[in-house]
């Protein structure tokens, strides 16, 4: 199953739920199956990642719609710890959670952008391509997340995170 991985890293962020991932990628693979006909040739995993998000699109809808409507402005997983002592470890495994929860607190759509582009490496192109918005709103959300993501970091730095440290 080609992009697999890909696929479900994009569920994932866009869900926030394993569970619900795994069931939309499902979908969206049974999507894509029946939808083949339609794949124009090139590169399968835009195309694919387009389903995937919308896909997850409808699911939230469907069952997350309230998250849809957040008004906005308009990896991570390998620590290269081999090398750090134990308090330097565990303080990389804090910054990696501290990253991951506030980019999990980013509204969907700048949330969507910044794993497409900095966790699944597509370019401005592509990303407009799946979200099926134009270049300069891409750089414009990546800006965005990026700047509130950062906000996000500085304003707590000492926060703590008891779940998965």
């Amino acid at each position: 199953m080609p992009h697999l991985v890909a696929a479900y890293n994009l569920a994932r962020w866009l869900t926030r739920n394993a569970h619900d991932a795994e069931d939309v990628v499902q979908e969206a693979y049974l999507r894509a199956f029946k939808f083949f006909g339609t794949f124009r040739g090139g590169d399968c995993r835009p195309w694919l990642l387009t389903i995937v998000r919308n896909t997850c699109y409808t699911w939230m809808q469907q069952n997350r719609a309230a998250e849809l409507k957040d008004n906005f402005d308009e990896a991570m997983e390998s620590l290269e710890s081999t090398t750090l002592n134990p308090e330097a470890r565990l303080l990389a495994i804090v910054d990696h959670q501290r990253l991951r929860q506030a980019l999990e607190a980013l509204p969907v759509e700048f949330r969507e952008v910044m794993v497409l582009r900095e966790l699944e490496g597509l370019s401005y192109k592509e990303i407009a391509d799946i979200a099926d918005v134009p270049i300069g709103t891409v750089m414009s959300r990546l800006a965005r997340a990026r700047k509130r993501l950062q906000q996000g970091l500085l304003d707590n730095p000492h926060k703590e995170y008891p779940h998965e440290v």
